[in-house]
């Protein structure tokens, strides 16, 4: 019988962007990131079909790009993160569907409500950097309904239209670094 070994990989947060996208006033679309997170990922195959995957993003480090903005995102009609400094995600799957190609689900919290969600995932490669350090790449994409989440804020524009969209798109670059 042979052992498998389990191997420990963490984010390079310096080649990693935690991103997502909301509809504005129907017409546009915004773009948000969180500054501060931090992931791992423990596998003990090579194609990582069998990772177990934690993540974690510090809602105060919010950017959208405007100050105001990020203010309202973290107060409690969104975020809330004076009581709920921070979101998580910890999977339950990681189905490898082709060579480069898998599905990610787990449970998102965000304000102490958990919800199942599912990301398409594309495995960019593995390689080993000009210091010696095996790294590898994933970019990941998936949708979740702020709602569900508890970032209750809504307005609705003269014409009836949502100042925001309750659908939320994520995107996800990510660098591991093996440990």
């Amino acid at each position: 019988m042979t052992t498998l070994t389990q191997h420990n990989w963490s984010i390079d947060p310096a080649h990693s962007e935690i991103a997502f996208k909301v509809r504005h006033l129907v017409v546009t679309t915004l773009t948000g990131k969180f500054d501060t997170f931090d992931a791992a990922l423990t596998s003990s195959k090579d194609d990582f079909s069998d990772a177990e995957i934690h993540f974690s993003a510090n809602i105060d480090s919010i950017n959208t790009g405007n100050a105001d903005r990020d203010a309202h995102l973290k107060s409690d009609d969104f975020f809330n993160a004076a009581s709920f400094p921070k979101l998580t995600f910890t999977s339950t799957s990681f189905n490898k569907l082709s060579d480069n190609n898998y599905k990610l689900i787990g449970n998102l919290t965000i304000r102490e409500t958990t919800k199942t969600i599912e990301l398409d995932v594309e495995y960019g490669g593995t390689m080993v950097d000009p210091w010696g350090n095996t790294k590898a790449g994933f970019e990941l994409n998936g949708k979740i309904k702020r709602k569900e989440f508890g970032l209750k804020w809504d307005a609705v524009t003269e014409a009836g239209g949502a100042v925001v969209s309750d659908e939320v798109k994520l995107h996800l670059n990510i660098q591991l670094v093996k440990q």
